[in-house]
């Protein structure tokens, strides 16, 4: 009796068979691979592309026709990607949504980014989303993105990739760092000193600017684009690891990018793998900007998304309206892992752990829930019931202990939509920095999360 009045839960890896351990390094395997292909949101939409065309995804034209069991994927500008296969039921009945977002924190360029100082040369970034700039120094970091030039054509970058040289930021030694020592951490580093050394070769034929001129003329030479094709270019400073497993047991994942692609590629994965035509369309939504408010045409505020489902609306002869009010949205996003290093900020009895399945997250926001959509109780049962009914092992999340912090998610912008909306997503331990950890088991317990939300 006392085990069903009681709630326990327990760590999942007691409870996993031979054959789970297979599936978790399996599915693991190819979100290493993910994770390594994808350092950017246009690098994860390109890699989204391809992998949903090898699974029989037809790009979203305006104006198609739809019957069930149909698979579709719509591009937004290169940096959203929204997929879908097409229910049984009417979307009048509602639909069934995962939306994550494939934007992780990183320094990107200012469009006049280039300079020389003292015979060595830097590029200017701008930290994009929540960093501690401090852990941005002394480590390796390559350069992604593109450059749109004037003519029309649009150059992709990558520097420092696999045995090419890398980019830093420097940090100043200790001998001379009494003054720096006695600021907190978050002035210890400053947003204009995350400047990355980019070269110090100069030019024997050059008086001036010796080393910024060579190092453009090298990335002249290879990409083909001027220092003022700068202005119309996003690149991002990311940092220069690949995805390897972490601890003895190798039982945890290391990489940069877990939040949110970790949640991201669970949910493409499990579109991927519907293999039955699912009650309700099943719909999953891959967002940019979330790390800076969602805003823009690609963040999940944009009204792509509603465009999307009125278009599948539409040939149905369903109003928009009544679809959204009937479906259900898994805001797929990572919450904080319980760290015994810093039991002070947790509140031990309801942060997520690792190892104990997909978090499922109520409310987030900060000072009194603000910023959240707070999930009813009636959506927390149903996804209690649909994860239980599909083997899902879960447990409840907290972002920390009250007024000790926050954060937020596109849950917010899917309610607000006047869709039933809860986070849910994998405990990951130092996020947001360059380097996170998350436990192999609670991805793949994400994975088949997802797909129960899929199935309904």
């Amino acid at each position: 009796m006392k085990q069903e009045l009681l709630y326990k839960p327990k760590n999942g890896l007691l409870e996993i068979t031979k054959e789970d351990k297979k599936h978790i390094e399996e599915y693991c395997s190819t979100y290493k691979k993910f994770l390594d292909a994808g350092k950017t949101e246009r690098e994860c939409v390109r890699e989204g592309i391809r992998l949903a065309e090898e699974k029989g995804f037809k790009e979203f034209k305006h104006d198609m026709n739809f019957v069930a069991g149909d698979k579709i994927y719509f591009n937004n500008r290169g940096k959203m990607l929204i997929l879908a296969v097409i229910g049984k039921n009417s979307p009048a009945e509602g639909i069934q949504i995962a939306a994550s977002h494939i934007d992780s924190p990183r320094l990107d360029l200012k469009p006049n980014p280039l300079y020389e100082d003292d015979e060595l040369a830097y590029l200017k970034t701008h930290y994009y989303g929540g960093i501690r700039k401090y852990q941005w120094v002394t480590i390796p970091l390559e350069l992604h993105g593109m450059v749109a030039l004037k003519d029309g054509r649009e150059v992709d970058v990558v520097i420092g990739e696999n045995d090419e040289p890398k980019l830093v930021v420097t940090d100043l030694l200790p001998h001379l760092g009494a003054e720096q020592n006695k600021k907190s951490l978050a002035e210890g580093i400053t947003g204009e000193q995350l400047n990355l050394l980019i070269g110090s070769e100069p030019d024997a034929d050059q008086e001036r600017d010796a080393v910024k001129f060579n190092v453009m003329k090298l990335l002249y030479d290879k990409y083909g684009f001027t220092e003022e094709d700068f202005i119309s270019a996003e690149l991002e400073a990311v940092p220069a690891n690949k995805a390897i497993d972490i601890g003895l047991d190798s039982s945890m994942i290391g990489a940069y990018g877990h939040d949110d692609r970790v949640c991201s590629y669970a949910a493409l994965r499990a579109i991927l793998d519907m293999d039955e035509i699912p009650e309700k369309t099943s719909i999953c939504v891959l967002a940019d900007k979330e790390e800076i408010g969602s805003v823009g045409v690609t963040g999940m505020k944009t009204n792509a998304f509603e465009t999307f489902v009125e278009d599948i609306c539409n040939a149905f002869g369903v109003s928009l309206r009544h679809c959204l009010q009937n479906s259900f949205c898994l805001s797929a996003d990572v919450t904080a892992a319980y760290d015994p290093n810093f039991p002070e900020v947790f509140d031990k009895r309801n942060n997520a752990k690792l190892n104990y399945g997909i978090g499922l997250c109520k409310y987030t926001g900060a000072r009194g829930k603000s910023g959240a959509s707070d999930a009813s109780a009636e959506t927390v049962a149903y996804v209690r019931r649909i994860f239980d009914e599909a083997g899902v092992k879960w447990q409840m999340a907290d972002m920390g202990r009250v007024d000790v912090g926050g954060g937020g998610t596109v849950a917010l912008d899917m309610a607000n939509r006047n869709i039933d909306t809860i986070d849910a997503g994998v405990p990951v331990l130092s996020m947001h920095a360059p380097f996170e950890v998350v436990s192999k088991f609670d991805c793949y317990m994400t994975y088949k999360a997802m797909k129960a939300v899929y199935i309904g």
